[in-house]
């Protein structure tokens, strides 16, 4: 199963048995005051910014939030699109809550996009998936639905199926579907992590289809949080998971998804891995 992301004349392949791509998270205002207040002017330099910085630090697609009040997200979210393919020349993860603000993103972008994402919900199936089958896109499909997030991994496997069949019914393929379990955090409920690498699995083994997540979830509200993520990170890899969405400047969890490539086979002669190392010594050394 490989999901394929372009744009212009850049390719990336997301699947099982390649390197974990990895969806850089940091084009999104929540919690950031000063990007939030250059989106709302309509200016972009951080965006700008975070775009370079990500794909500097190993970022294969690049996810663009731009979801804060004050921001008219129909108008801003095509603009912060095209910014960051502009200065990063990666493939773009779509990011928003917002229908409109979505199809007003796929509208200028050049080539075949990440769409995050679609719910279970059927107002979500019945607004985004149109659009993914009209502008050939990829989509992210969140397993929770009209009753929330299911508190079992079986369950959220019923909830990617329905995506699953849904998009079927329209023409759209598996392969241009990632699944995300959904993680919610172990502070407050110690088996919430078993849940989610349990999802990843049946999703995996059941549907066939690659999985993504958003790892960072699972910390939330505990000291040293990277450790953490990085620890995740490495079992969600071994689970099943083909693409997460975090940031790669977070050198415990990058270091954590390049050796899970190792040890799994999907770094061929530690390539990656070696090539990382090497630029890491290089930089250190001035």
């Amino acid at each position: 199963m490989q999901t394929t992301l372009s744009l212009r004349d850049v390719t990336h392949v997301i699947g099982p048995d390649r390197p974990t791509t990895i969806i850089g998270e940091r084009i999104n205002p929540t919690g950031r005051k000063a990007l939030s207040t250059e989106l709302e002017k309509g200016v972009f330099d951080l965006v700008r910014k975070e775009a370079i910085s990500q794909k500097a630090a190993g970022a294969h697609v690049i996810d663009v939030n731009v979801g804060a009040g004050g921001v008219d997200d129909v108008t801003v979210l095509p603009q912060a699109v095209l910014v960051v393919v502009e200065a990063a020349g990666l493939p773009v993860s779509i990011d928003s809550s917002n229908p409109k603000a979505i199809e007003s993103a796929l509208k200028v972008y050049p080539g075949k996009a990440l769409v995050n994402s679609v719910t279970g919900e059927e107002k979500s199936l019945e607004t985004v998936l149109p659009m993914v089958k009209e502008y050939k896109a990829a989509v992210v499909g969140l397993t929770m639905d009209d009753t929330g997030i299911p508190p079992t991994a079986e369950d959220r496997l019923k909830v990617a199926e329905k995506i699953i069949d849904r998009a079927a019914s329209m023409g759209i393929p598996a392969e241009d579907i990632l699944i995300d379990p959904l993680t919610l955090t172990v502070a407050t409920d110690p088996k919430a992590a078993m849940i989610t690498l349990e999802a990843i699995r049946l999703c995996v083994s059941k549907l066939g289809v690659n999985v993504v997540l958003g790892a960072s979830n699972v910390s939330y509200g505990l000291p040293a949080r990277t450790v953490i993520n990085a620890a995740f990170m490495s079992m969600a890899m071994f689970a099943g998971m083909s693409a997460a969405i975090t940031n790669p400047g977070v050198q415990e969890v990058k270091k954590a998804i390049l050796a899970g490539d190792v040890l799994l086979g999907r770094d061929q002669w530690a390539q990656r891995y070696i090539r990382s190392y090497r630029e890491e010594q290089k930089a250190a050394e001035g």
